[in-house]
């Protein structure tokens, strides 16, 4: 399973970043997970999963240049969780 990840990232992102560009997606990524933070104690819903869901891609990604995998399959599943969210709010509206 995770040889099939690891292949839909090599044809979907590039393998390689320069340090430059990963260390702004981790803080486009902190900033991100501070903003959830606050639209969690604030019950701003669904805001929570809308800033969450790019947190996770980011995280994703950086953890698959990294060949980090339990931090990968982590994110994986939350982002999956949050689609389904996401999903279910559009469908209700």
């Amino acid at each position: 399973m995770d040889g099939l990840v690891n292949s839909i990232f090599r044809f979907l992102l590039p393998s390689e970043i320069s340090l430059k560009t990963e260390k702004l997606l981790k803080n486009i990524a902190l900033l991100l997970g501070i903003l959830s933070a606050v639209a969690i104690i604030f019950d701003w819903y669904p805001l929570t999963m809308f800033l969450s869901f790019p947190f996770c891609l980011i995280w994703i990604y950086c953890a698959w240049l990294r060949t980090e995998p339990q931090l990968k399959w982590v994110n994986l599943i939350f982002l999956f969780i949050y689609s389904y969210g996401i999903g279910r709010y559009f469908l209700a509206l």
